[in-house]
């Protein structure tokens, strides 16, 4: 009876740490999704600087954007971890609206929009 017991706490044990990797395990779009996480954080500071009045939009839309993935632990924190990376990575470059921050945007959201038609186009169903 003790070794039935013995063996089925090691059973657990290793199946516990086995279902939170695959809650941790990459998506085969999670790379496309880290970038678009990067490219939000990127237009939440530089339409910020540059006067565009939209508010809280590009930090709702990663909100949204981490709403509808529902990732969990370590997926999440990459997602954020790039949103921040993009939104810190400007503002130490920016601190005002040039032109060169306007080619930016132009060209950051161009490329959001071709990863959000690329995403939806492969994985939607």
């Amino acid at each position: 009876m003790l070794r039935h017991l013995v063996a089925a706490l090691i059973v657990l044990t290793l199946a516990v740490p086995v279902s939170v990797r695959a809650q941790d395990a990459a998506a085969p779009f999670d790379a496309d999704l880290q970038r678009l996480a990067e490219i939000l954080g990127t237009l939440h500071y530089l339409r910020a600087i540059c006067g565009s009045n939209e508010g809280m939009k590009w930090r709702n839309e990663m909100q949204a954007l981490v709403d509808a993935e529902t990732p969990s632990g370590q997926r999440r924190s990459r997602m954020v971890a790039s949103f921040n990376r993009g939104y810190h990575g400007f503002q130490q470059t920016y601190r005002a609206c040039t032109p060169a921050a306007n080619l930016a945007v132009r060209r950051y959201l161009d490329e959001g929009s071709k990863i959000s038609r690329d995403l939806t186009a492969r994985y939607a169903n």
